[in-house]
C-alpha cells in the first residue's frame, strides 16, 4: 500500500473543514462582495427560485452553471443566507485543500511536506480570501486539484476526467489545465514512441465535451455563444494585442511569484537550490521532486500563464487559484530536500502570509486578494445604513456594485429596494454624465472602486497609461470634489486601509449642479 493511501484525504477532510470554517468565522455573516453581488449570487438565486440555468436578474455571461446548482442545493437544505452560502464555500475550499494534501503526499512521500504545503496554501492570502467567497474560481480550483491528485496517483484517468469535467462546468477557463496535460502527454508519446501517453491524452481531452454541450445549449436558448457581445469583447476580442499580452504576462508572473508575500518562499527556495541535497535515513540524498510530476506541473503552469494573459479583461489573481498550491509545493520540497531545519523556512513563510492577510501591499491590487475585501464590505454596509436611516425613499447616485446592493435585498445590504441612478465609476468623465440636466437623485453613495495605495506611493502610479488603456484603470475623484462639482455636501465619510466610502446629500439636485461640458452616457459595467 502506498503512503498516499495510508493517510487518505477523507480522513483529514473533517479536520481541514473545521479549521477553515473556524478561521473564517468572523467573515461568514458578511453580505456579498463585488462579483458575488454582481453575478454569482443573483445567478444562483435565479436558479434557486425558478430552476433557470440562465440568469435573468443579472446580465448573463455564459458561465457554466455548477456553482449555481451547488449553492441552490445548500439554500434548499439550510435556508438562504450569507452564513449558509459562505459555509457551503468553506466546504469546497476544504475539499480543495484535501486535494492539496493528497497531491503533496503523492509527490513528496512525506507527511511533513504534505502538511506544510497544506497549511501554507490554506493561509496564503489569495486562497484564504477565496475560501469563503461564492465565486466560481474556488469551485473550479477544487475540482482541478482533485483531477491532478487522481492523475498523479498511478494515472487514475477516469476519476481525473470526471473531476476535470466538474471543473469546466464550474468555470470555462478550467479547460486549459486538462488541455495542457494533453499536450504534455502527446509530447511524451512522440518522444518515447509509446501509445500509452497518447491514450491518456485522448481520455483527458474528454472534459471539453460537456463544455461544448453547455455552450451549444446556451447558444440555442439565447442566440449568443459566449454570454453576450459586450462580455465577449471585454474578455476576448479586445485583449488580442501583442503588447497587452506581454504586459499581462508580466503581471501574471509577478502574481504567481511575488504577490502577497509569495516572494518569501520563492526566494528562499531559490536560495535552497544552491545547496547540496541532504542525506536521508539511508545516507542517500533526500528524494527530489519527481521529474515526471515536475514536468506535468510546469506544463500546467506555463499553459495557464499564457492562456490567462490572453483571455480575461481583468487580471484577477483568483483565476490562477489552482496554481498557487503547485508553486508552494515546489518551494516546500526545496526546503525539505536541502535544509536540515527546513521547518523554520516554512514558519517564516507562514508569518509572511499571515502578515499579508492584514497588511495591504504598496501597489494596486484587488481587495479580494486578502482581507481588504471585508473592509470594502464594512464601508458599503455603513454607508448604506446612513442612507436608509437618514434619507429613506430618496434616489441614490452610485456605481456598481452598490447599485445592485441597494436594489437587491437578497444581497444582504437593504431590507427593501432603494431607487438608484447608476454611473460606471467616479472618474471625471462619469461625473460629467451625472451632471447633465434632468437627473433626479438627491443622495450620492461614493466609494473607491479601485484600491490606491495611501501616501501616494510610486507603485500606485506605475504604468498608469498602459493600465488605463488595457485594463480599465481610472482614478476616482475624492468625495469633496464630487460634492462641489454636483452641488452637494459630504454628510458622512469613512476610510479603511486605502479604501473609502462617503455619502453626499444634494439639496437642490437640478438647480445647484454644475453644468459640465459634453456629457456622455456611462459605459455598461463589466463583471
Amino acid at each position: 500500500m502506498s503512503l498516499s493511501n495510508r493517510i487518505p484525504a477523507w480522513a483529514v477532510f473533517p479536520l481541514i473543514f473545521a479549521a477553515v470554517w473556524i478561521a473564517h468565522w468572523p467573515l461568514l455573516r458578511l453580505p456579498y462582495y463585488w462579483d458575488e453581488a454582481g453575478y454569482y449570487i443573483p445567478a444562483a438565486f435565479d436558479f434557486f427560485r425558478s430552476g433557470s440555468l440562465i440568469p435573468y436578474s443579472t446580465l448573463s455571461n455564459a458561465h457554466p452553471p455548477l456553482p449555481s446548482i451547488y449553492l441552490a442545493v445548500f439554500w434548499k437544505l439550510f435556508g438562504f443566507s450569507p452564513f449558509v452560502t459562505r459555509t457551503a464555500v468553506c466546504v469546497v475550499a476544504a475539499l480543495a485543500l484535501a486535494a492539496v494534501w493528497r497531491i503533496a503526499l503523492t509527490v513528496s512521500r512525506s507527511a511533513s511536506v504534505a502538511l506544510a504545503t497544506l497549511v501554507l496554501t490554506a493561509i496564503y492570502p489569495v486562497f484564504f480570501a477565496q475560501s469563503s467567497l461564492a465565486q466560481a474560481d474556488i469551485f473550479a480550483a477544487a475540482a482541478t486539484l482533485w483531477s491532478l491528485a487522481f492523475f498523479l496517483d498511478e494515472h487514475r484517468l477516469w476519476p481525473a476526467v470526471l473531476c476535470f469535467s466538474l471543473a469546466v462546468l464550474s468555470k470555462e477557463t478550467a479547460i486549459v489545465t486538462p488541455l495542457a496535460l494533453v499536450a504534455w502527454l502527446l509530447y511524451r508519446a512522440l518522444r518515447t514512441r509509446s501509445w500509452q501517453p497518447a491514450r491518456a491524452a485522448a481520455l483527458l481531452s474528454m472534459p471539453a465535451l460537456p463544455l461544448i454541450l453547455w455552450y451549444a445549449w446556451y447558444w440555442h436558448r439565447t442566440g449568443f455563444l459566449f454570454g453576450n457581445p459586450q462580455y465577449l469583447r471585454y474578455n476576448a476580442t479586445s485583449t488580442l494585442s501583442a503588447l497587452r499580452f506581454l504586459i499581462a504576462l508580466w503581471h501574471r508572473v509577478n502574481q504567481l511569484t511575488l504577490h502577497m508575500d509569495l516572494f518569501v518562499p520563492v526566494l528562499l527556495a531559490l536560495a535552497c537550490l544552491m545547496l547540496d541535497p541532504l542525506s536521508g535515513s539511508s545516507n542517500s540524498p533526500r528524494p527530489p521532486f519527481p521529474r515526471e510530476h515536475r514536468n506535468a506541473f510546469l506544463a500546467i503552469i506555463l499553459a495557464n500563464l499564457a492562456f490567462l494573459s490572453v483571455i480575461g479583461g481583468a487580471l484577477l489573481t483568483r483565476y490562477m487559484l489552482p496554481l498557487y498550491p503547485l508553486v508552494i509545493l515546489f518551494c516546500v520540497t526545496a526546503f525539505h530536500r536541502r535544509v536540515r531545519r527546513w521547518h523554520w523556512l516554512v514558519a517564516f513563510s507562514a508569518i509572511a502570509f499571515i502578515a499579508a492577510l492584514f497588511i495591504n501591499p504598496p501597489y494596486r491590487f484587488a481587495p479580494e486578494d486578502n482581507l481588504a475585501y471585508s473592509d470594502f464590505i464594512y464601508l458599503q454596509q455603513n454607508a448604506i445604513a446612513q442612507i436608509t436611516a437618514r434619507y429613506p425613499g430618496e434616489t441614490v447616485l452610485t456605481a456598481w456594485p452598490a447599485s445592485d446592493e441597494l436594489t437587491k435585498p437578497e444581497l444582504g445590504y437593504v431590507s427593501h429596494p432603494v431607487p438608484v441612478t447608476s454611473i460606471d465609476n467616479f472618474s471625471y468623465s462619469q461625473i460629467q454624465w451625472a451632471a447633465q440636466p434632468g437627473e433626479r437623485y438627491t443622495v450620492g453613495l461614493i466609494f473607491s472602486s479601485k484600491y490606491s495605495p495611501p501616501h501616494g506611493l510610486l507603485f500606485g502610479r506605475f504604468n498608469q497609461k498602459m493600465d488605463s488603456r488595457y485594463f480599465g484603470f481610472h482614478y476616482d475623484l475624492p468625495p469633496a470634489l464630487i460634492a462641489r462639482l454636483l452641488g452637494g455636501h459630504v454628510v458622512w465619510q469613512e476610510q479603511r486601509k486605502g479604501l473609502w466610502a462617503a455619502v453626499i446629500h444634494f439639496d437642490r439636485p437640478e438647480e445647484a449642479r454644475l453644468r459640465l461640458p459634453s456629457p456622455t452616457p456611462p459605459p455598461a459595467s463589466h463583471l
